[in-house]
C-alpha cells in the first residue's frame, strides 16, 4: 500500500476516535474524489460514523465530518463559508474560468485543502473554503487574472442548489462505459481507459468496471471531463436501445 494512503488512513482513525472519545465533533480538510474513496473503503473499521460537507449539496470537493448527532448530544455546525468573488466592473471583465480563480487563490498561498469547489454564475465567482481562511480570501484577493475583483461572505446563489435540466441520451445499456461515452461524446475504448486509469468515481468512491451498471441517482464524476447525475431509463427505441436521462453539470 502507498505510503501516503497509510498517513491518509490514519489521519482519519485518529480524528473519528476522537471524535467518538471526546464526543465533540471533528473535521477534515477538502478531500479529493479520491481521497474520499479512501475513506469510504475505511468506513467499517473507524470509531465512529462520518457525514459529508461541501457547502452545498452538488458539491464534489467535501469534507468529513465524523461524529454521531445521537452521541454529541447536538447537530454538527459546517465549517465551509461561501466567498463571492465579483468582478469590481463587470462591463470589462474578461471572461474568467474555474483555472482563472483557482490560480489567483494558490498566488496567494493557499493550501489547496482549504478550499472547496469553485463555481461560477453569470461571470461571479463562488468559492467554496473553510471559514478559517475566509477572512484572509476577501483582505487580500483583488484581482483574477487582469480582473479587479472584490470579495465578501455570503449565501450560496440558490441556482447552485438546483440540478441542471434534463439531457436525454440514446445508449446501448446502463452500463457505465457506454454512459460516460454517451455524456461526453467518447469512444467506449475511451470512456474504459478513463476507468482503468482510476478517473471515474460514483458518489466519491472509485469505481473501475466498465460493466457496472448505474442506478437511478448516482452521481457520476469523470476527472477532466466532468460530472452528470443518472436519472433512469426513460423508454426502450424500436431499435433495442434505451432513452435514458441525465442531468449534466
Amino acid at each position: 500500500m502507498d505510503e501516503e494512503i497509510r498517513q491518509l488512513q490514519k489521519r482519519f482513525e485518529e480524528l473519528a476516535a476522537r471524535a467518538d472519545g471526546r464526543g465533540r465533533y471533528t473535521y477534515t480538510q477538502f478531500l479529493t474524489l479520491a481521497e474520499q474513496d479512501v475513506l469510504q473503503k475505511q468506513a467499517r473499521s473507524l470509531a465512529t460514523t462520518f457525514q459529508w460537507m461541501g457547502g452545498y449539496e452538488a458539491a464534489e470537493r467535501r469534507l468529513a465530518c465524523f461524529g454521531r448527532e445521537e452521541h454529541m448530544g447536538y447537530p454538527p455546525e459546517s465549517p465551509v463559508q461561501c466567498v463571492m468573488i465579483a468582478p469590481a466592473n463587470k462591463k470589462f471583465a474578461g471572461e474568467l474560468g474555474h483555472r482563472d480563480f483557482l490560480g489567483s487563490l494558490m498566488g496567494l498561498g493557499i493550501k489547496r485543502q482549504l478550499l472547496g469547489d469553485i463555481q461560477i454564475v453569470e461571470g461571479t465567482g463562488y468559492l467554496f473554503c473553510l471559514e478559517e481562511i475566509a477572512p484572509y480570501i476577501c483582505d487580500n484577493l483583488t484581482s483574477v487574472g487582469r480582473t479587479t475583483v472584490h470579495c465578501e461572505l455570503c449565501e450560496p446563489p440558490e441556482k447552485l442548489s438546483l440540478p441542471p435540466e434534463p439531457t436525454e441520451l440514446v445508449v446501448a445499456s446502463e452500463r457505465l462505459d457506454a454512459l460516460i461515452a454517451a455524456v461526453w461524446r467518447l469512444s467506449r475504448s475511451d470512456a474504459q481507459e478513463l476507468l482503468e486509469k482510476g478517473m471515474v468515481f460514483i458518489d466519491g468512491r472509485m469505481v473501475e468496471s466498465p460493466a457496472h451498471n448505474l442506478r437511478e441517482g448516482d452521481v457520476i464524476s469523470v476527472r477532466h471531463q466532468g460530472r452528470f447525475r443518472y436519472e433512469g431509463t426513460l423508454r426502450e427505441t424500436k431499435k433495442g436501445r434505451l432513452r435514458v436521462s441525465v442531468r449534466i453539470y
